[in-house]
């Protein structure tokens, strides 16, 4: 018969490598992130509803956006820029030749403008049909103004109203003697010279450049003859 005072439990005991410290399974039990970070470097604890809050739900989204839109405004405070609109600078010789040889009437053309009158663009109307043909030139003036010379052999009393935006004259001036009627549309504050030949061709200087400049352009306009066969080096007809 056995003894019950010499029966042993022969089940083995835990060791301590496999018994996690308190602290461990009461972080685990809570859902606590890892005490440390990889590498050993000092980590913020923080308390398990926080963490939740940070990490998950509509307050983890929030502090994303927010962190991004800071981002954001940053690198637009830092990012330089210029509120200034750059026109790019155009080659108006081979529309000038087309249509100095091409045109029905006489062409106008500027002669002798300073280097700070910047061209920026050139089109051609016409050329190839049977209407009217129009050539407009458009130019940056040195006070950074717009001003452009129109001309077409449409019917004065259509095509300067129209260039012009305006029906009724606000004045005359003189530019190297010759006469120009001036307008003025206040809403968007354009001046414009005009004046119309004995061919029936007009001429309208217009932008936003004050009159004194557009006289500039004005003055230096001079009919050109009818050219030769040879297109200028580096150009292209208008099409």
């Amino acid at each position: 018969m056995v003894d019950p005072e010499k029966v042993t439990d022969k089940t083995p005991s835990p060791s301590p490598e496999d018994t996690p410290p308190p602290a461990e399974q009461e972080g685990k039990a809570a859902g606590e992130p890892p005490a440390a970070a990889a590498g050993g470097r000092p980590t913020v604890e923080v308390a398990p509803g926080v963490y939740k809050r940070l990490t998950t739900g509509l307050g983890g989204f929030t502090l994303a956006m927010a962190a991004c839109l800071v981002l954001v405004g940053v690198i637009y405070l830092i990012t330089p820029r210029s509120d200034k609109e750059v026109l790019p600078t155009v080659d108006y010789s081979g529309q000038q030749w087309a249509m100095a040889t091409d045109a029905p009437y006489t062409v106008w053309a500027p002669v002798g403008l300073p280097p700070t009158w910047r061209p920026t663009s050139s089109r051609i109307n016409g050329l190839n049909g049977k209407g009217p043909v129009a050539w407009h030139l458009g130019f940056m003036t040195p006070g950074r103004h717009y001003a452009a010379l129109e001309q077409s052999n449409e019917k004065a009393s259509q095509y300067v109203h129209r260039m012009t935006n305006n029906k009724k004259p606000n004045g005359s001036m003189q530019v190297n003697g010759i006469t120009w009627t001036t307008y003025y549309r206040k809403d968007k504050k354009a001046n414009s010279l005009a004046r119309t030949l004995p061919d029936g061709v007009s001429l309208v200087v217009t932008g936003t450049a004050p009159y004194e400049e557009l006289a500039v352009l004005a003055a230096a306009l001079k009919p050109q003859p009818k050219q030769g066969t040879k297109l200028p080096a580096g150009s292209t007809p208008a099409s």
